[in-house]
């Protein structure tokens, strides 16, 4: 029999990420999940919760304290998976934050707004990708994957989602700001894009991946966005484990999404 495949998948407790390591657990294949949290207490909470929501399971989940902030936290996590089960076969880069709607109440500046938002969503990224290839580079079918987010409207676009156009005159009131979040993303893409030219003769395939406008508690804002449309978070689950599952292997190097490939 063989073995479970091992997969990583930072921010697993909540959202998009708590939607993933269900869906891998749900699937009839075989895995063995690593559920990256920043509150190990938390982690453990969301593991209780997914058993007793995948009781017919016998995929299994662990739980690796993980913050994107730390650099020693991020090799903690490594020296863990390094000791037990030793390599990964899939890095899904979920875990993000948005701080927009906390420049907007006033609680924080505008260039800590920024600066906080790349800390984790690039630096952070990048810095967990470096630390823990070479346990992805032991894999037999290395994959990848950057959760691109609100990332995909480029220059050329008409539309300006989720933003409406704006009357004339200073300060600017937007009800849904999301701008130094979305612009950590793209630079996000960039890093993917740099990633799979890498890592092409080690047979790493990379993906960024668009789950869509799903409601989540980025930025505290899961209310806001289901009156605005946003979709379920395990529509973002189930895409990135297809892709994990080979579902998306012609568009390596590309972001894609649910039913297309996006252009950026």
């Amino acid at each position: 029999m063989a073995s479970p495949k091992v997969v990583l998948v930072t921010g697993g407790n909540n959202g998009i990420g708590y939607e993933t390591v269900k869906a891998f657990l749900q699937s009839d294949k075989a895995y063995h999940v690593l559920l990256g949290s920043r509150s190990l207490e938390k982690a453990k909470l969301a593991i209780e919760t997914l058993h007793k929501e995948c009781p017919e399971s016998t995929n299994t989940v662990e739980a690796v304290q993980v913050d994107l902030i730390s650099d020693e936290s991020i090799e903690k996590a490594f020296e863990q998976v390094k000791a037990s089960p030793g390599h990964i076969d899939a890095l899904i880069n979920n875990a993000g934050a948005a701080f927009d709607p906390e420049f907007v109440a006033g609680k924080i500046s505008l260039r800590d707004c920024f600066t906080k938002a790349y800390d984790v969503n690039v630096a952070g990224t990048q810095v967990m990708t470096w630390t823990f290839m070479p346990l992805l580079l032991k894999s037999a079918d290395p994959r990848l994957i950057f959760v691109a987010g609100l990332s995909q409207i480029t220059l050329a676009s008409e539309a300006y989602f989720p933003t409406p156009p704006q009357p004339a005159g200073w300060p600017k009131k937007v009800d849904f700001e999301t701008i130094a979040y979305r612009c950590s993303k793209t630079a996000l893409n960039m890093m993917m894009l740099d990633w799979n030219h890498k890592l092409k003769e080690d047979g790493v395939k990379v993906w960024g991946v668009g789950p869509g406008f799903l409601a989540t508690d980025l930025g505290n804002m899961r209310e806001k966005v289901k009156e605005m449309g946003g979709g379920h978070p395990s529509i973002g689950g189930k895409l990135l484990k297809s892709v994990v599952e080979g579902e998306r292997d012609a568009d390596v190097g590309k972001i894609v999404n649910k039913d297309e490939i996006a252009p950026f």
